[in-house]
This record gives structure tokens, C-alpha cells and sequence, in this order.
């Protein structure tokens, strides 16, 4: 048994030697320390020995369990080390490489058209001002010529503001549009006024290709002695060539907004066909991009402008549209899945 406790503790310790990883240790100890190990059977055995042996087996067995355990957690505490050096040198840094350069960011479609129409009416002389997202219903309608029961609301699908605080239901809105800013700019200044009004507005429609229930606006007035329609066509044709080009035809047609009279739509030739006919424009040549028109009497005696004196003209669109029409995309709502494979083309 003595024999067999020497030729044990040589192989334990020869396999020790070799080993490389603590999964691999793990094992090693299981074999020749664990409860089912050749050590173990021995030590069990010891008590079948005459009394006059087991003293001195038992001596020898309890020192070759005490030197492979210890020669056992002096390779663990080896290996462990050997590790902790390799993952250290895995993270660690030269400091003398050159910096990983950062990705830049760049900036949404609609943010990139939005300053663009911007630039285009600053270098008009017009000033760019905002304002509140939930508004009043004297400012997003009734005095923009459009009360209660006017059959123009309908065409604004409203998203009304639950109110507190002794304010009558009904009273407190989503703007449906950025035009409430007309009157808020007319109430705080005097004539001459040019600004425009870039922001967010909201109505109640279903989602599809061309239609969301959020989206932006640019609204834009002047107002001054002797302003003419024919000033709305030159304005809003420099626009049309600033932002898709000095060879684009505009067109202007009768179309009915309460606000504004007379009131007109305002197109440019098929930038697809050049105005021939196609897909695009339904085949008729022309792609509307905004309403107009000249600021009613009534808009202007509300704010107390003598309208025999002043004249004016409003106009509004959609920066959606606009980067629709500029870059050919067919989904409105390409704009908001932050889909950075449609994104990134925008620079």
C-alpha cells in the first residue's frame, strides 16, 4: 500500500506538471483528490490494515493528500495569474497609436430642406421666428378667419387638448398648422413684417405614403403698404428657383383658403418630366408645392391693422413634401423609421 501511495503521488504530480488551463485542473483534482478518487479507496482501505501498519500508512497517505493538494493550489494561483496577465495584455492601450477617428453625425432630410427653405427666404429679408406647439382656438382658428361654425374646420382634423383649471373644453389645441404664428407676430409688431415660421403641427389622419399625423410646416407672411399678388409670385418663384433650380417654370392657380384672399396654389414643372407628363406629376406636367394668397381684411382688422392701408400675403408648406419632391422619395414615412441605410444617403 506504501508502494502504492508513492507510484500515486508521482503520477499526480507528473500530470500537474502539464497542465496548461484550470478547466484541466478542475478535472486533475477530481481524479486525485476528489471523494471517488484512487487516494480516497486507499485511505478507506487503511482500516483494514493490521494495527501496527496503519500508523505509518496512514502518516504516508495523509502527506501525499497534503502535498497534492498544496502542490494543487499553487498551480491554480499559477494559472490564474498567467491569466490575468493574458487578459491585461488583451485590453491594454498604446498610447502612442493615433486616436480612432469619430464617426461623424450628420444631419435628418427634413432638417437639411428645412434650412434650405430657411436660407432661401433670409436672403429675401426675412426673419425666422416660432412658436407654441399647443396653441389657443382664437389663435389656430377663429382669428384666422375660421370659426366654430365655419365648414373649413372640417378640413383640420383636430387634436383638442384636454384642459383643467376652469378653461372651457374644446378651447386648447394641437396647432393643426403653423399659422397661428401670423397672428401672434401681427399682435406684436408693426408693419413692414416679413418672417417665416418653421415647426411642428399635428391633425388626426390616418398613416400612408403621403400622410402623417405629425409633421412640419413653414408658414411665411408679409405685410406692408402696396403689397401686391404679384410680390407673392416673385417671392415664392425666387423660392421654387433657389430650392430646385433657376430653370424651374411656376405655376399659380385659384384655390380657396379661409385665411387669405384672393387664395391661390402654387406648382412647379415635373422635375421628373420637365413638365411632358409622368407617374409623378399624373401625367399633368405640374407638381403642387404650397398654398397662398393675399391676408383677408377680416385677419388684418383683428389685429388691429387698418387693412385700406396695409396689405399682406401668407403662404405654407410642408418640408416633407418639398425634400419629396427634391430627392424623389415616394414614403412619407421614410422620414421617421431612422433607417440609417436611407438616412446616410442625405450628406
Amino acid at each position: 500500500m506504501i508502494e502504492q501511495l508513492e507510484e500515486l503521488k508521482t503520477r499526480a504530480l507528473e500530470e500537474l506538471a502539464r497542465i496548461q488551463d484550470l478547466d484541466r485542473l478542475e478535472e486533475w483534482r477530481i481524479t486525485y483528490l476528489g471523494k471517488r478518487s484512487e487516494l480516497n479507496q486507499i485511505l478507506r482501505g487503511i482500516g483494514t490494515l493490521a494495527p501496527a501498519d496503519r500508523r505509518t500508512v496512514g502518516q504516508i497517505a495523509n502527506d501525499v493528500k497534503s502535498v497534492l493538494e498544496g502542490e494543487s493550489a499553487a498551480r491554480r494561483a499559477q494559472l490564474e495569474q498567467i491569466a490575468r496577465e493574458a487578459e491585461i495584455a488583451r485590453e491594454r492601450v498604446d498610447v502612442t497609436l493615433p486616436p480612432r477617428p469619430i464617426a461623424r453625425g450628420q444631419c435628418h432630410p427634413l432638417s437639411l430642406i428645412t434650412e434650405e427653405i430657411v436660407a432661401a427666404f433670409r436672403a429675401l429679408g426675412y426673419d425666422v421666428v416660432e412658436g407654441p406647439e399647443v396653441e389657443w382656438d382664437k389663435y389656430n382658428f377663429e382669428m384666422l378667419n375660421i370659426p366654430a361654425e365655419h365648414p373649413a374646420r372640417d378640413v383640420w382634423d383636430t387634436f383638442y387638448v384636454k384642459t383643467t383649471d376652469g378653461i372651457p373644453q374644446g378651447q386648447v389645441v394641437l396647432r393643426t398648422h403653423t399659422s397661428p404664428m401670423q397672428i401672434r407676430v401681427m399682435q406684436a409688431r408693426r408693419p413692414p413684417i416679413r418672417v417665416i415660421v418653421p415647426g411642428r403641427a399635428y391633425r388626426y389622419e390616418a398613416t400612408d405614403a403621403t400622410h402623417e399625423s405629425e409633421f412640419y410646416q413653414i408658414e411665411g407672411l408679409a405685410v406692408d403698404e402696396h403689397i401686391t399678388m404679384a410680390d407673392l409670385k416673385g417671392t415664392l418663384t425666387a423660392f421654387a428657383h433657389a430650392v430646385f433650380g433657376p430653370e424651374r417654370r411656376t405655376r399659380f392657380r385659384v384655390d380657396f383658403f379661409p385665411f387669405v384672399e384672393p387664395g391661390a396654389e402654387m406648382a412647379i414643372d415635373c422635375h421628373a418630366c420637365r413638365g411632358s407628363g409622368c407617374r409623378i406629376c399624373k401625367n399633368t406636367g405640374w407638381i403642387e408645392i404650397m398654398g397662398a394668397g393675399m391676408v383677408h381684411p377680416k385677419v388684418l382688422e383683428g389685429v388691429g391693422y387698418d387693412p385700406a392701408k396695409y396689405t399682406g400675403f401668407a403662404f405654407g408648406m410642408g418640408p416633407e413634401r418639398v425634400a419629396m419632391l427634391k430627392y424623389g422619395i415616394d414614403d412619407i414615412r421614410l422620414f421617421k423609421t431612422n433607417d440609417l441605410r436611407f438616412l446616410q444617403q442625405f450628406r
